[in-house]
């Protein structure tokens, strides 16, 4: 049914009035003229267009003429669409047999020749077609049957294309729809490389033709562009240079069209002819066909684009160490990636359409929080305000979070360790100073001695906080030599035997024993620190065994007391820094939680390693502090320190 006599569209302006002489030619014209403006309105119906088709000047300016079927909308489009992917100065017209309605709701069998219309400055102002009858004689009805046949098709096919968002698949429907609509013996894609031509898409054609290249300026191609037109029938010996030539025997007609991609030449599209002959009707649908190419090559090339950039984007988000997740408007989990199903615990199939394991912060905030327990997270939240989605990005703080806690019980702790002895130095030096002559001797002298005691604490905790503060920056220094690893042995135990009466120090040292390869100096603070934590954490004091053997390409020293002992899981944490094996161990024994750490350090600074482990069997009370080291290559010279040592307990008088 055609539409009704009155358009819904809106009337537009009224035209301009035309140049008397222009305007008396629009009114004497045997020809329908119809110009519209580029939103389709007329501007121009002369009095053969409403002899035509019915409808008068006044009923159709200004407003979207019912005039085109709906099945032959697309060939409608096309045609203006054709126009306007032309270059600039091409100029021309496009001229296509098919019908429009008349008033009475018939159809009318017409030729349309349509142009562009432009200002003097070659800006686009609308389209204007020329409209001349077509007799009904029984051939031209026929060919008009026919004419309809192919754009329905056409529109069937260009549905189907549009539908269709494959590269490689569009193209070869393009090629096969070819050769169904003109009757063409085979057809080709070719698409625009730079200077070259390459074969992407063939029917008719022998595979192996794929994937070929030729030259772009001595091809049809080529010689089509130069001209500035869209398509081309070319025949004779001038196929010979051609891409698509005798592979098909009897070749002797070549149609083709180019197609635009962002109004730029993407390729051309091939109809070879063997067997019947080429006319208007061919070139007119090819050149509608290659129109409508440009459109569902943009629409795969877009899509390919497309899934390229999420491709580009899944691969961020899974190669990302942070854990990702995308919500949707409802809060439901749509997208979780690796490192989020490491951090959480919670597999992509359990996540997925659910809720976040936890509560995320509101959009443009981060917040830290405990998952788990000691598992810590900073999650920073994202809204995309085109979707509604919200980007969750969270990370395992829980590391940082540990020494942040244990540096505010290191100043804690350290600020408490500090002011003990300086408090006690501070009064006693008071006292000093305000009855020095009211004091006896004795008093004086043990005030004085008091103060040295308290100064030499401080002293050591100083020296504590020094190296491990030089530990930690950076790799200690020290120097790799051979050195005599039992006369340090002697010397650092021959200091401590003087400084407890309630603990006996043992020495046993292999007669023998290799020199060691290191630093002696690290080496006396690191046996130094480990019999000073012996006596410390033994408070009742008891045997503290030093051992020293050979062991196969290294030397080993073992510290073994009958103290508290190290709780089941700590004895690797307490050569952290800041760390000791007990929670109540600070307040007990007091201490900042650097001196194994400092240990440790300066053990694997000499290539060696130390280790704690339970003095008994199962873990009963008392540690061992294991420490090995390298063996030098020469023996040391033979001499002290050589001969078995077994020390008797030794109290202080």
């Amino acid at each position: 049914m055609p539409p009704d006599d009155a358009p819904d569209d809106a009337p537009g302006d009224p035209p301009d009035d035309h140049d008397p002489i222009a305007r008396a030619v629009l009114q004497s014209a045997a020809d329908a003229i119809i110009a519209v403006d580029r939103r389709g309105r007329v501007t121009v119906w002369n009095p053969a267009a409403e002899r035509m088709f019915g409808w008068p000047a006044a009923a159709m300016l200004g407003r979207v003429p019912p005039l085109v079927p709906h099945e032959l909308k697309a060939e409608h489009n096309a045609v203006q669409e054709r126009l306007l992917t032309r270059r600039s100065g091409e100029g021309g017209r496009i001229s296509i047999a098919t019908r429009r309605f008349h008033r009475d709701g018939r159809l009318v069998d017409v030729r349309i020749d349509t142009a562009l219309l432009k200002d003097a400055a070659g800006g686009h102002l609308g389209w204007v077609g020329v409209y001349h009858p077509v007799r009904e004689d029984e051939a031209v009805q026929h060919h008009m049957a026919e004419r309809a046949r192919l754009v329905r098709r056409l529109n069937d096919i260009v549905a189907d294309l549009n539908t269709e968002l494959d590269l490689a698949t569009v193209l070869d429907r393009i090629t096969a729809a070819l050769i169904e609509l003109t009757g063409a013996d085979a057809a080709g894609f070719v698409r625009i490389e730079g200077d070259r031509l390459r074969l992407v898409s063939l029917a008719g054609l022998p595979e192996r033709m794929r994937g070929t290249v030729a030259e772009l300026r001595p091809s049809l191609v080529g010689e089509l562009l130069r001209t500035g037109k869209t398509v081309k029938l070319a025949g004779g010996e001038r196929l010979l240079g051609d891409l698509v030539w005798s592979e098909l025997p009897g070749l002797h007609t070549v149609a083709l069209g180019l197609s635009y991609l962002q109004n730029r030449p993407y390729g051309a599209l091939y109809a070879l002819f063997s067997g019947r002959r080429v006319g208007h009707v061919e070139l007119e649908l090819l050149e509608l066909l290659a129109g409508h190419a440009g459109v569902a090559v943009g629409n795969a090339v877009a899509y390919a684009e497309v899934v390229r950039q999420r491709a580009h984007e899944r691969a961020v988000i899974d190669s990302s160490a942070d854990g990702i997740a995308v919500l949707d408007p409802g809060g439901r989990v749509c997208q979780w990636n690796p490192a989020a199903h490491l951090l959480t615990g919670v597999p992509s199939g359990e996540a997925l359409g659910r809720r976040l394991p936890f509560d995320p912060p509101e959009p443009g905030r981060m917040r830290t929080l405990e998952y788990a327990p000691g598992v810590w997270l900073n999650v920073l939240a994202a809204e995309i305000e085109e979707t509604g989605e919200l980007v969750v990005d969270f990370r395992d703080v829980s590391e940082a979070k540990a020494l942040e806690g244990a540096k505010d019980l290191f100043l804690a702790t350290t600020s408490h360790e500090l002011r003990t002895p300086i408090t006690v130095v501070q009064g006693f030096a008071a006292t000093l100073v305000g009855r020095w002559d009211e004091m006896a001797d004795d008093a004086r002298r043990d005030a004085v001695a008091t103060i040295a005691e308290r100064a030499s604490s401080l002293g050591r905790l100083v020296e504590h906080l020094l190296l491990g503060s030089r530990a930690g920056a950076e790799e200690p220094r020290v120097a790799i030599e051979p050195f005599d690893l039992a006369r340090v042995l002697e010397g650092v135990v021959a200091g401590f035997r003087s400084l407890s009466a309630l603990h006996r120090v043992e020495l046993d040292v292999e007669p023998g024993l290799p020199a060691a390869r290191g630093d002696a100096m690290a080496t006396d603070i690191v046996l130094g620190q480990l019999l000073e934590n012996a006596f410390k954490y033994s408070p009742d004091g008891g045997a503290v065994r030093v051992r020293a053997r050979a062991e196969g390409d290294g030397l080993v020293v073992t510290v073994e007391d009958e103290g508290i002992g190290i709780a089941p899981g700590d004895h690797e944490r307490v050569f952290e820094r800041f760390v000791q094996g007990e929670a109540g161990d600070r307040r007990r024994f007091g201490g900042v939680g650097l001196g194994l750490y400092i240990v440790k350090r300066l053990t694997e600074a000499q290539g060696g390693a130390v280790t704690a482990l339970p003095a008994g069997p199962e873990g009963g009370p008392g540690t061992v502090m294991r420490l090995a080291l390298g063996r030098a290559e020469r023996r040391a010279p033979d001499g002290a320190g050589r001969r078995p040592v077994h020390d008797r307990p030794v109290t202080r008088g």
